[in-house]
């Protein structure tokens, strides 16, 4: 399908792009996946390549725009040189981390953290899953006490994506037990203070190469200028910023399962059995021909959503309908597409073996599918 989301500019980012990620970060997928962490030289690689903090501005080392097409293009090129969890790392730094600090920061936080964000110099993540508590996030037990000098955190964090390499996390800590929806705040905590500490650098299923960990805050001494935002307000923080990160993980499903479809057509098209090509039997032609109809169909839903979310306009329910249903898409393109490989699918050196593994967490994090239909089940029948 043609689509007529990009622009010239567009095309220019994207060639620059795609040959960043065949120099500086394709041949180092398999050495990042055996350490289970990136090198911090390929962030730093992506900030001088401009390909971090896009919405922040020129000042602070930003692209200065908030157009999320330039974001949108850095995963389709990531997904298509099989660097899922490259991908998976500076999603979060770039749509998850980064604009709390940019909407929701004073300028002093700004001054402090905007400039290693955008040089890759400073690894943001986002600390709200707990072991008792996941998308259930008013169960959180991580605490901020006041005291006379600000504030006094404890508690832990755990499926904390970046969190070996962060340098800076966004913490959403319950401030007031008896204050509900509005007893919460975000803080912003520097991984080199007093009382932090990293836990297990979790052995995950898929996305191997990327760092995720469990974080400990042990009395660690804050001020009023480490909040971020308003006290009270970190729920609604959150919420605000959820469709963001939804659309994210949507367009991050596409990305792969178009990557995986591409890479099946050419597999199908060399490979032969029974004395003719794999592609030549009606049935690889028909589940070839229901995947490219599906990934039409969701490429239209998204590159809508991506407009909305430029006009500022992409609310709750759509994201959540783009998340629950292009991150179960993802599934089961690749599950057909691994069918088709026969049993090289099954082997780690394929890329779509590997891309089954790293699919597998997308209807999970974020809020869980299921909770997805329950928002827009919700708005159905309010």
């Amino acid at each position: 399908m043609e689509r007529d989301l990009y622009e010239s500019d567009h095309h220019l980012f994207r060639d620059m792009v795609r040959k960043f990620v065949a120099r500086e970060i394709s041949p180092h997928r398999e050495k990042w996946e055996s350490n289970g962490l990136v090198d911090r030289s390929a962030w730093t690689a992506a900030g001088a390549q401009g390909l971090l903090g896009f919405a922040a501005p020129e000042e602070f080392g930003g692209g200065g725009t908030t157009d999320f097409r330039y974001r949108m293009i850095v995963m389709e090129e990531l997904c298509a040189g099989d660097a899922a969890s490259f991908n998976a790392g500076l999603s979060v730094q770039d749509d998850l981390a980064l604009p709390y600090v940019l909407d929701l920061g004073t300028a002093e936080q700004h001054e402090r953290w905007l400039p290693g964000m955008c040089a890759g110099t400073a690894i943001g993540a986002l600390a709200m899953t707990e072991p008792a508590a996941g998308s259930d996030l008013q169960r959180i037990r991580t605490t901020a006490r006041r005291t006379d000098g600000g504030w006094v955190l404890d508690g832990q964090k755990t499926f904390i994506t970046n969190g070996i390499l962060a340098d800076v996390v966004v913490v959403f800590a319950r401030t007031d037990t008896a204050a509900g929806a509005r007893g919460f705040t975000l803080f912003l905590v520097d991984t080199s203070l007093p009382g932090f500490r990293r836990g297990r650098k979790l052995e995950k299923l898929g996305l191997r190469g990327n760092d995720t960990a469990e974080l400990f805050f042990d009395k660690i001494e804050l001020s009023d200028a480490d909040v971020l935002g308003t006290v009270g307000g970190g729920f609604g923080h959150l919420m605000d910023r959820l469709p963001r990160e939804r659309l994210s993980i949507a367009a991050s499903s596409t990305a792969s399962a178009q990557a995986v479809f591409d890479r099946t057509r050419s597999y199908v098209s060399e490979r032969t059995a029974f004395g003719q090509r794999i592609d030549g039997f009606q049935n690889s032609r028909f589940v070839l021909a229901e995947i490219s109809t599906e990934l039409d169909i969701a490429w239209a839903y998204l590159d809508r959503s991506i407009r909305l979310l430029n006009a500022e306009e992409l609310t709750a329910v759509d994201a959540a309908k783009a998340k629950w249903w292009m991150s179960d898409l993802q599934q089961r393109v690749i599950d057909r597409c691994l069918q088709l490989h026969g049993g090289y699918g099954y082997m780690l050196e394929y890329p779509v073996a590997r891309a089954y593994a790293d699919a597998r967490i997308q209807p999970i994090y974020g809020g869980t599918n299921e909770i997805m239909k329950e928002i827009i089940g919700r708005d159905l029948v309010r």
